[in-house]
């Protein structure tokens, strides 16, 4: 039904640009009480997009930029909560968010998407996948952020189920963030019966992580998992392995209080892979992103596209550490000097 609409209403447009508005405009109150008359609008928008002169188009998307309250609302916070000042920072979302108006929202032929590169992008479509037409949201339009920041603070007032509203709204937008699901996990472990879900997103987030942070705080959640369901040695064996791709304080702390409760257990390195591959779960980086990673490589570095080449050949480096990484990353600033 919706695209047998679409259908007729492209065929009717003409060479006058000016004729195809006034015709695109009169079907919007044609259609304004369809069923799918949110996308079938959505779609005429666009149709009506195609009828602008470039400099139509340049004069829209400047007054866009000028006029831009999503971006000055985050402009205007980001510093307070960069000095860990929130309180501000959740009154002024608190009001922004009583009057703005949905935008970007899934219908019934379209959902909207921002990935951060094209690797999301490919590691959505391989685990997510899409059940309807993709639509990109622009750059200029940070919803993603908007609705991660907002769930963060909330988060941090502990208005839990607020914040797990617009966590998971962040979450919609990109599915594969790895960033927005472990800050949702921080959730489920404080309000929740059980700690599945948890695991569960936890798990994914492993999956999706293309950072050695975020690889390294998911194996932290998952020894906090074993910590709570009383097998210390399995816990010990992801806290000491977390520290292989993230030195930090709070998992040092947690491998010795485990040892304080184990009389000191130890574990080799091989030990603890043997362990976590043993509960199935993930060791190291995806392969998946690994082999994503050489294939993007290949590509720029054919292609002689030197500023996303070293993009992509510093996270690989990130998670592998290799020798034969890093003097590609130098050649290819040096290349990028001369």
């Amino acid at each position: 039904m919706y695209e047998e609409i679409i259908n007729k209403i492209k065929s009717n447009l003409g060479e006058n640009p000016d004729l195809n508005r006034q015709y695109l405009s009169s079907q919007i109150e044609v259609y304004k009480d369809h069923p799918y008359n949110k996308e079938i609008i959505k779609e005429i928008s666009r149709m009506m997009w195609d009828c602008l002169s470039d400099e139509e188009k340049q004069e829209f998307i400047e007054v866009s930029e000028r006029e831009n309250p999503v971006m000055d609302i985050l402009n205007d916070i980001y510093y307070d909560i960069e000095n860990g000042n929130y309180e501000k920072p959740l009154e002024k979302l608190d009001k922004f968010m009583e009057t703005f108006p949905e935008m970007f929202e899934d219908d019934k032929v379209s959902e909207y998407h921002y990935f951060t590169n094209p690797l999301e992008e490919l590691i959505f479509r391989k685990y997510v996948g899409l059940k309807k037409e993709l639509r990109y949201i622009p750059d200029n339009q940070p919803l993603l952020d908007l609705y991660y920041v907002y769930g963060f603070l909330l988060l941090e007032s502990k208005q839990y189920d607020r914040a797990e509203e617009y966590l998971k709204k962040a979450i919609g937008i990109n599915p594969v963030s790895a960033r927005i699901i472990l800050e949702l996990t921080e959730i489920y472990k404080v309000h929740t019966y059980t700690l599945n879900e948890c695991f569960i997103r936890t798990s994914d987030a492993l999956k999706y992580s293309y950072y050695p942070q975020d690889i390294a705080r998911c194996y932290r959640n998952l020894g906090y998992y074993y910590v709570e369901e009383n097998d210390l040695k399995t816990a010990l064996a992801l806290y000491i392995y977390s520290m292989e791709y993230e030195a930090s304080p709070l998992a040092y702390a947690e491998i010795k209080f485990i040892q304080s409760k184990t009389n000191n257990m130890e574990l080799s390195l091989n030990e603890c892979i043997d362990i976590i591959e043993g509960k199935n779960i993930q060791v190291g980086p995806n392969p998946f992103i690994l082999d994503t990673l050489d294939e993007f490589i290949r590509e720029y570095e054919e292609n002689k596209l030197y500023n996303q080449l070293l993009y992509f050949l510093e996270l690989r480096f990130d998670l592998k550490n290799d020798v034969e990484t890093l003097g590609k990353i130098n050649d290819t600033r040096e290349r990028l000097e001369n």
